[in-house]
């Protein structure tokens, strides 16, 4: 029988869409990216009111990535990672981008601008959410990929030579571990304040080390900084584990050590009784010796780009691994095989 306008009608119901993309995803700490990072489609992430939502180009990998990934030494988890498990959706935090949406409360950016930082815990993924006041506008004359490489490394490297080892004109400084994400830019950095730089790494590293402008390289595999007659007025000991002994011996009398990083496999401390020690031993001696806690802001940002437009800075980038491979780049970084960056190419639009 035909329906009339009075019988009842289907209800029907409308899903909203949701909307989702590719990213990286980490449900538990471990120390294999095999074994803890796994890609998959999950729900595009929301902002709050201070945040800005990035559409991901490109993302990068340091040192750092493998320590959020594996939750190692203990004290990461309590500095806001999580406690048991990963608070972000992956390790990556470098980031370049395009903005797509801006809370309510944030002002200077817009949609379309293109901008890179360092967000939270997320990068690996076509959206990550960012702290609007640990993001500025994209160098100019550098691409998505290569601006990717700067954020978390390039403000570790600014810092420690201009903040705390206050490098001046004239003065010698040794970078160990110059082939590094943030060897690379410290050394660049400190001839950029105008001092003379030498540079340590091993014998495969020592061309890109001579070509990102080092006046000097030594390869430690042949040589030891130790028994080498010149003093150094700053030293940045980044990433190595030498004795405090030696490297003060390298030291000139008033000279300043600048200890960043340093790797031991310690679940606690993870090499950080090191700089401990420096900071303890610097009261008794003429010697500065210490290290520090790199701050993510938008100041420091601006002040990286200022250095790359002018030219006294590019990012040294060894491979770039599109987001299917962020495995095996993390993999590549872990296992000390990066000259320079390694980069995450997330998207092309």
């Amino acid at each position: 029988m035909a329906s009339t306008a009075t019988d009842p009608q289907p209800e029907t119901t409308v899903a909203a869409a949701v909307e989702t993309m590719t990213a990286i995803v980490q449900d538990e700490y471990g120390s294999a990216p095999e074994d803890v990072l796994r890609i998959a489609e999950v729900t595009r992430p929301t902002i709050g009111g201070h945040e800005v939502l990035v559409r991901v180009r490109a993302a990068s990998i340091d040192r750092g990535t493998w320590h959020v990934m594996a939750g190692l030494p203990y004290p990461i988890r309590m500095a806001g990672f999580g406690l048991r498990r990963p608070k972000g959706l992956n390790p990556g935090r470098s980031v370049a981008g395009v903005v797509e949406a801006v809370g309510a409360d944030v002002t200077g950016f817009t949609p379309g601008d293109e901008v890179f930082g360092v967000c939270e815990g997320g990068s690996f993924a076509g959206y990550a959410p960012a702290r609007a006041d640990k993001l500025a506008a994209k160098p100019a004359n550098l691409s998505f990929d290569r601006a990717a490489a700067v954020p978390i490394s390039g403000l570790t490297a600014l810092q420690a030579v201009r903040d705390k080892a206050k490098v001046t004109a004239g003065q010698k400084v040794l970078v160990i571990g110059a082939s590094g994400g943030v060897g690379t830019f410290a050394v660049q950095i400190a001839r950029a304040f105008g001092a003379e730089v030498t540079g340590v790494c091993s014998t495969a590293k020592v061309d890109l080390v001579h070509s990102i402008g080092a006046d000097r390289v030594i390869d430690y595999t042949r040589d030891d900084i130790a028994t080498d007659e010149q003093r150094y007025d700053v030293i940045l000991d980044i990433g190595g584990n030498r004795r405090l002994s030696g490297l003060r011996r390298a030291l000139t009398a008033g000279g300043t050590l600048v200890i960043v990083g340093g790797e031991t496999e310690g679940r606690w401390l993870g090499g950080a009784d090191r700089q401990i020690r420096a900071v303890l031993l610097s009261k008794l001696v003429r010697q500065t010796l210490g290290s520090f806690v790199a701050s993510e802001n938008a100041e420091d940002l601006m002040a990286l780009r200022e250095l790359i437009e002018d030219g006294k800075v590019t990012p040294a980038i060894d491979r770039t691994y599109p987001l299917s491979e962020t495995v095996a780049a993390v993999r590549y970084v872990q296992d000390g095989h990066a000259q320079g960056k390694v980069v995450i190419a997330v998207s092309a639009h």
